[in-house]
């Protein structure tokens, strides 16, 4: 199964915000190229999580990545397909051992939909911590998209759907 949506973004009400949390798609090793770009799977993966992404409504105005080629890669996709109109950039706090509360504090003053494309372990605990009990939080997907969406609080996070 592709995805596993419980709500499109039409159907949350009351949400304020959303944010997409985009493990970056399968790259080389780096025994074939250090850059770890995308492989030809990961490309056709990027490809088809992009689609279903834009299928169920995602529509950032933003799109970070951590600025590893992968990463960019595969954001530069679901870029494409969701909004090319987002802004598109590179941003701290998205390193595979970078604190995750950093960003989730980036998150709590940022108005706008944001898709985050990262890597692991950094998104899954990311996940964790916006979810706020462990509990609720599944195991993030790999290569794979949770889109999440805030309330009128900006604070308590609640997961809408994912892919992968």
């Amino acid at each position: 199964m592709l995805s596993d949506a419980e709500y499109s973004k039409e159907e949350v009400p009351g949400a304020m915000s959303f944010v997409y949390l985009v493990h970056h798609a399968d790259a080389v090793g780096p025994e074939i190229d250090l850059r770890r770009p995308l492989s030809s799977e990961g490309r056709r993966r990027a490809e088809e999580i992009a689609r279903e992404a834009a299928r169920l409504g995602a529509e950032p105005s933003v799109v970070w990545h951590s600025g590893k080629l992968r990463s960019r890669q595969t954001a530069e996709i679901v870029w494409r397909a969701c909004n090319p109109l987002a802004a598109f950039s590179a941003a701290r706090d998205l390193q595979p051992s970078d604190p995750p509360i950093v960003m989730r504090d980036r998150l709590r003053h940022e108005p706008r939909d944001v898709m985050l494309v990262g890597h692991f372990p950094h998104l899954p605990a990311l996940l964790t911590l916006l979810l706020g009990d462990v509990g609720r939080a599944s195991p993030f997907p790999l290569h794979g998209v949770v889109a999440l969406y805030t309330g009128d609080d900006g604070e308590s996070w609640s997961e809408a759907w994912r892919i992968g």
